[in-house]
């Protein structure tokens, strides 16, 4: 049996569709691995990991680097909290409130307040949901916490988040270009 392809992929990726249209043309198994965002160029760079998707930005020199989406922003507080009466909200609406840090993001918002200890996006959420402090994290991350406890609203003055697939620039083997062209919805009898 041939060795696995593995890809990393970070909190709220989602690389699901991808696999099974591997897993339908190709005979290695995939293999995906969950990895915190400070940590997602690790496993490329010391080659434990074919490819991974990302949260830009990432240190781009070495690696091809192919965007694939955006994230909306989006900030995480308690059900009760003034924010559920609003469809949107601006960080001047947050200035005042306590922003809990999940330790896994390596994104920050421009916000001053910084005023938890770091903790991981679970944690943060379940924090937020006891009424205690906002998380402003990206949409995908706030949908896989979701709780009935809390609510998200876009922050409507931040800057999108991008998703990524990255891999080391002499990583660029046959096996690679066939998970690129899954990615970009090549079909499986196309050619690069």
């Amino acid at each position: 049996m041939p060795d696995p392809f593995r890809v990393a992929f970070v909190t709220g990726a989602t690389p699901d569709k991808w696999a099974r249209a591997w897993r339908e043309r190709r005979r290695e198994p995939l293999e995906l691995l969950p990895v915190l965002e400070t940590e997602q160029e690790h496993g490329v760079r010391d080659g434990a990991v074919d490819m991974a998707l990302v949260r830009l930005p990432v240190d781009r020199d070495g690696l091809h680097c192919i965007p694939l989406y955006a994230e909306v922003p989006v900030v995480v507080a308690s059900a009760e909290h003034f924010v559920a009466a609003a469809d949107e909200v601006a960080l001047a609406d947050l200035a005042e409130e306590q922003l809990v840090r999940p330790h896994s993001s390596g994104w920050r918002p421009d916000v001053e307040q910084l005023d938890w200890p770091p903790m991981s996006e679970k944690d943060a959420i379940e924090t937020v949901a006891a009424g205690t402090g906002v998380v402003i994290v990206p949409m995908s991350v706030a949908r896989l916490h979701q709780r009935k406890d809390v609510v998200q609203r876009p922050v409507s003055d931040l800057d999108p988040t991008q998703i990524a697939l990255v891999w080391l620039l002499d990583r660029d083997g046959e096996d690679t270009q066939a998970f690129v062209g899954v990615v970009r919805g090549r079909s499986a009898n196309s050619s690069r």
